[in-house]
């Protein structure tokens, strides 16, 4: 029997309650300020989504094999400090998916920033099952054969996902033949499952593979198909086990409202792989801008102009559950006609680091126009979002945890007024001795690594591993991230 919703939103509710009393165990990761994981109580201050910077094309799809319908672009970090590569699909003109146009192309960067492309730049040729949407990773599971050590998925619903590895990430080979890492839904479901960029990767923090794919079902007042988010997991990479559908949560724990996610792009987080942060694709379909005439004028496929996208930032821990504290644009279309195209604005999957106080993603533009490219989005380094108060000030306190580590350290920024002052307590909320805000040092400044201090130094040796909540006393601040270590 199906619960209303009111009851639902209790339970969940009541759920939510239950876990924000667990003590939580923090180790020595770092702990970015995406959702309220780590927070108890905010007082005039709140979590604020910041907003990327465009820095530019990076590379056009400019090769005869690539051109107005390439897409489904993965960034891959090459081991040991060798750059990175931005697979795609490369795809001149509109065909239906999984025909033999469509072919796996890259770009090479050393540092992320600046892209070329080697004279021949297909990876991947003549396997249509795959080459429609192939996402590829570099796997970094301990012990994998080299010959194992680049993998990817693609695939469509007819025939299910289909593995393939490399040694190089350059020659491939199916892995298990076309015998689908997950069953094909019959034709006569009409589920479309797979009909978008499926990933996978190693986790280090879960130690097994995870892959999330898409998953359609009707849902009441949006139609029979709409585009959602599925999750599945293997010990190994060949038997895998489907755990359904993913839900979408508020802070308190209630369900997020529902909407189309045409690709997902989840990945550990590079400087804290036990959060998946997920740039998605949100969908709107039939939301049409342009007039035929606009798009005519800026070139775009007549079929291609009749719904838009953008991006926003979702995260998860593992599990089928994603956190969207956000709900707003997180990269909005921008200026320009060209931008409001039907599978245009799409970010690429994984973010990277792009400087020593930068990270980037990428996003595709002008999908099904002459000059489709990619272009680069950067952000401050852990600044997907921050805990921010005003001039007036506000403070958090977080949930009872225990840390590993002899030191606090903070990723901040403030204001020439503004600071930003720290305090440990235990789990009732008395003050530790030397530890309260009268013994804080004020912190002012921006730093993408800054040691918090109190009067006495900053060792925290004495409470690690202690049940302790720490409050936060902020002035025109933001809070990016935090690491006992």
């Amino acid at each position: 029997m199906k619960l209303p919703r009111s009851i639902l939103i209790v339970i969940l509710t009541t759920v939510a309650a239950t876990v924000m009393a667990e003590t939580l165990d923090l180790g020595s990761k770092r702990e970015l300020m995406v959702d309220h994981w780590l927070i108890d109580k905010l007082s005039d201050a709140e979590l604020r989504l910041q907003t990327p910077r465009n820095e530019g094309v990076s590379f056009a799809f400019d090769r005869s094999h690539e051109g107005a319908f390439s897409g489904y672009v993965s960034i891959v970090t090459l081991p040991d400090d060798g750059g990175f590569r931005a697979y795609y699909r490369g795809l001149p003109v509109a065909v239906r998916a999984g025909s033999v146009e469509e072919v796996t192309a890259y770009a090479e960067s050393s540092d992320g920033i600046t892209w070329s492309k080697p004279i021949d730049n297909v990876a991947l040729i003549g396997m249509p099952e795959v080459t429609h949407n192939l996402s590829i990773f570099y796997d970094s599971k301990p012990g994998v054969p080299m010959d194992e050590q680049w993998k990817g998925i693609g695939g469509l619903n007819d025939g299910g996902l289909v593995r393939v590895v490399s040694a190089d990430g350059l020659t491939w080979r199916k892995l298990m033949g076309n015998t689908p890492m997950m069953p094909k839904i019959p034709e006569s479901e009409k589920m479309y499952r797979y009909d978008s960029q499926n990933l996978a990767f190693w986790s280090e923090s879960e130690q097994q593979y995870v892959c999330y794919f898409r998953h359609v079902r009707a849902v009441e007042g949006m139609g029979p198909r709409v585009r959602l988010i599925g999750r599945a997991t293997s010990p190994d990479f060949i038997h895998w086990t489907d755990h359904g559908e993913m839900d979408f949560h508020r802070a308190d724990g209630s369900a997020a409202p529902v909407e189309h996610l045409y690709t997902n792009q989840t990945g550990p987080y590079m400087r804290a792989p036990h959060l998946y942060v997920a740039i998605a694709a949100r969908f709107m379909p039939g939301r049409q801008v342009l007039t035929d005439a606009e798009a005519e004028e800026v070139g775009v496929n007549p079929d291609y102009f009749n719904d838009i996208s953008d991006s926003v930032l979702m995260t998860t821990r593992g599990g089928t559950v994603y956190d969207r504290t956000f709900m707003a644009g997180f990269a909005r279309p921008g200026i320009g006609l060209s931008n409001w195209t039907s599978r245009s604005n799409y970010p690429a999957l994984n973010v990277i680091q792009t400087g020593p106080a930068e990270m980037s993603f990428f996003v595709q533009k002008a999908y099904g126009q002459p000059d489709h490219r990619m272009e680069r989005y950067s952000l401050r380094l852990d600044g997907f979002a921050s805990l921010n108060a005003g001039y007036a000030g506000g403070e958090m306190t977080t949930r009872p945890f225990r840390f590993l580590g002899n030191e606090l350290e903070i990723n901040y920024a403030t204001s020439a007024a503004g600071s930003l002052r720290f305090e440990l307590q235990d789990e009732a909320g008395h003050v530790f001795p030397g530890f309260g805000l009268s013994n804080s040092r004020e912190i002012i400044g921006d730093q993408i690594s800054r040691v918090v201090a109190w009067t006495g130094g900053t060792s925290l040796k004495a409470l690690a591993g202690k049940t302790v909540r720490l409050r936060v006393v902020m002035k025109d601040a933001d809070l990016f991230s935090l690491q006992f270590r």
